[in-house]
């Protein structure tokens, strides 16, 4: 059972940087998509950032430049690192899993979620 845990919100002033991780356990993460969700007091769930088996990655308009996904192998751990916040930011980010899926993942519904952990950008 894929089981994800989300850590490191909070709240910043605008430009400044934060780092959210994701713990993944329950199945081998490394080898299928992973991704960033977000999603602000109602609007819809916006995916933020996508990595794919291969390395790949993918970013909505609206953070490239600013943030960035990758992983690290040896601990089953997903980053975003953000970087010039803005309060247009300000959500609850979920780390999200697609154990069906290794590429592209942009184009995929992704099948397993954390319970998010909330991001609160002040101007």
């Amino acid at each position: 059972q894929v089981q994800l845990e989300e850590f490191g919100g909070g709240s910043v002033q605008a430009g400044g940087s934060l780092e959210l991780s994701c713990a993944a356990s329950g199945y081998a993460y490394r080898n299928y998509c992973m991704a960033w969700f977000r999603q602000a007091p109602g609007k819809e769930r916006e995916g933020v950032a996508f990595l794919d088996a291969d390395g790949q990655t993918t970013y909505a308009d609206s953070v490239k430049g600013r943030f960035t996904i990758s992983k690290d192998d040896a601990f089953n751990t997903l980053t975003l690192r953000m970087h010039s916040l803005e309060p247009e930011d300000t959500a609850m980010y979920y780390c999200a899993a697609n154990t069906d899926r290794k590429l592209r993942c942009q184009r995929y519904e992704h099948t397993s979620w954390g319970r998010g952990t909330q991001v609160s950008i002040s101007s």
